[in-house]
């Protein structure tokens, strides 16, 4: 069963059942939103919108490596990102680009990892609907928890959520912080508030 998550609230990466997970696919599904009004629909341009998943490995506050559409797989092979998606899906609720971690195979030493989104192309969240992030068991395909990307809003980025060892094993924390940027390196001052 999936927990819809809310800004701030953390969840426990642990199977129902008990066990660690050891695969997870962090999400992401977009469309364009349509144009209200009848002279907005006349107006539009059908602009396509290219949302990019990004995902910064920290160990101790500094950043070691990420994994984005320009660098597929991480230098420890851990964590892979399923490609480059210019133009998002149809809103039906599947990933449009997705980043796949290997919990057991992470390097010891990174603790955290942030998940970004950013608006490549430079439209805002306004411009687009349908938006989301999610969790899945890569064993199972079960969907684990959900964060929508919702309201909208003047801003080009949002940094999504990010998974940390715990004592007890690996949390995921939703963050849903609203930003402005092409690329999650506009994003850094901003993601290091949630180290």
């Amino acid at each position: 069963m999936s927990v819809s998550l809310v800004k701030g609230q953390k969840i426990s990466l642990e199977k129902p059942g008990g066990g660690q997970l050891s695969v997870v696919r962090m999400g992401l599904g977009w469309k364009a939103a349509q144009p209200k009004g009848f002279f907005a629909k006349l107006m539009a341009t059908g602009r396509d919108i290219d949302l990019d998943a990004s995902a910064v490995l920290f160990a101790q506050g500094k950043p070691v490596d990420v994994v984005f559409f320009q660098h597929l797989t991480s230098n420890d092979g851990s964590v892979r990102h399923s490609g480059d998606n210019l133009v998002g899906g149809a809103g039906d609720r599947t990933d449009d680009e997705s980043i796949v971690v290997d919990l057991l195979r992470v390097s010891a030493a990174v603790d955290q990892i942030l998940f970004t989104v950013n608006s490549f192309t430079g439209q805002t969240f306004q411009e687009v609907e349908a938006a989301f992030c999610r969790l899945v068991d890569e064993t199972t395909g079960t969907e684990l928890a959900r964060y929508t990307l919702t309201g909208g809003g003047p801003y080009t980025a949002q940094i999504m959520a990010k998974v940390q060892r715990t004592p007890g094993g690996w949390q995921m924390v939703a963050i849903g912080q609203p930003a402005s940027g092409r690329t999650f390196q506009d994003l850094m001052p901003e993601i290091s508030k949630y180290l």
